[in-house]
């Protein structure tokens, strides 16, 4: 059974503020209540996330432990925002290690290495078209970045997201391809020069 609390501030959060949750994002505090687990009080934040529809109970004591935290700072979103109009930084490595550390980064809740995430995966119009799997992973992020950024700066999400996409295209430029992309090319001109050579042996 749970019951209402008159208290509106626990752990330096209060009802009717914004948090950002690392697994979900930016929620909003609507109540802290109290509830009886095995003979226990638990104190619980009542969260709900307005994008997901979903409603979230965290205890107070945990908040902390679990990321929980207050929306950045307007000059830590100034600092998120230039991250994107960096070049993308892609390792050399197998997709499904490169996707994997993409999902933790959108899962921290810390704004800088979601911006890195939206970075590294944007394509410009110019670009080859992303992987459904890329694709899923550069809206996930961008939905994230641009919810906090609607939240902190009292914005639509539309109107955050082309602020993110205004960013992404000062940028170097993004017609140029990646090594990576340079260097499995390179493999196949090397292949065909070879199976050329061995047609004319032939």
């Amino acid at each position: 059974m749970s019951t209402q609390k008159k208290t509106s501030q626990r752990q330096g959060f209060k009802t009717g503020e914004s948090i950002v949750y690392p697994a979900h994002g930016v929620g909003q505090i609507v109540a802290i209540e109290e509830q009886v687990v095995a003979g226990m009080t638990l104190e619980l934040f009542v969260i709900d996330f307005e994008k997901d529809k979903m409603r979230l109970k965290v205890p107070v004591a945990k908040a902390e432990q679990v990321g929980m935290r207050k929306l950045s700072e307007t000059d830590f979103v100034e600092r998120a925002l230039k991250v994107v109009q960096g070049r993308a930084r892609v390792k050399r490595t197998m997709w499904s290690r490169r996707a994997q550390e993409y999902d933790a980064k959108i899962n921290s809740g810390d704004l800088i290495s979601i911006a890195e995430v939206v970075r590294d995966l944007y394509r410009a119009e110019s670009q080859p078209e992303q992987s459904y799997s890329e694709r899923q992973l550069y809206e996930a992020a961008l939905g994230r970045m641009a919810r906090e950024l609607a939240a902190v700066n009292e914005v639509s999400e539309t109107e955050a997201v082309h602020l993110i996409e205004l960013n992404l295209n000062k940028g170097p430029k993004r017609t140029a391809k990646t090594d990576e992309e340079e260097e499995v090319e390179g493999e196949t001109e090397a292949e065909t020069e070879i199976v050329a050579e061995q047609d004319e042996a032939a």
